[in-house]
């Protein structure tokens, strides 16, 4: 059953209780990656395994988001400040625990390619705050996937 979320603004990714944060280089440039996070959305069902749909809504104000295991959220985006920051939270999910969810993807020049940092900030209630801290190996290993799947979309 899906349920509202508390709506968190952009220092949440900074302040939640719990904070994932993983990082990692690919060779595109940085407005190449911004472009296939914020501006291409249904792209990201080809590069991020995790994601079985991703579409935008209100005229890319927002977006839906699916993942593999049924989770769904709708979300809001926060930030989309080229080609550094690029920031949502979740309004709507399925996820049963979940009271605030938000996602910072933060774009830095790395030679000639992106160094690329994705938190994942979340609230909730204990067991889901502590899910989420047991998740960080499965998540690291699908951010590792999903960044070298990108590097090779946007080399192609």
């Amino acid at each position: 059953m899906a349920h509202r979320l508390r709506p968190v603004g952009r220092e949440f990714a900074s302040v939640a209780p719990v904070r994932l944060v993983f990082e990692r280089e690919v060779s595109a440039p940085p407005p190449a990656v911004f472009d296939a996070l914020a501006r291409d959305v249904t792209g990201w069902t080809a590069w991020f395994r995790a994601v079985t749909l991703a579409r935008p809504l209100d005229g890319g104000a927002g977006r839906e988001i699916r993942l593999v295991g049924a989770a769904r959220f709708r979300e809001t985006i926060l930030v989309a400040e080229e080609p550094d920051v690029y920031a949502y939270r979740v309004d709507v999910t399925n996820v049963p625990g979940a009271r605030a969810m938000a996602e910072e993807w933060r774009l830095r020049p790395a030679g000639t390619g992106t160094r690329v940092r994705w938190t994942m900030a979340v609230d909730g209630v204990t067991p889901f705050r502590l899910a989420m801290r047991a998740a960080r190996p499965a998540l690291a290993a699908g951010f590792r996937d999903a960044m070298t799947s990108l590097d090779r979309r946007l080399a192609g």
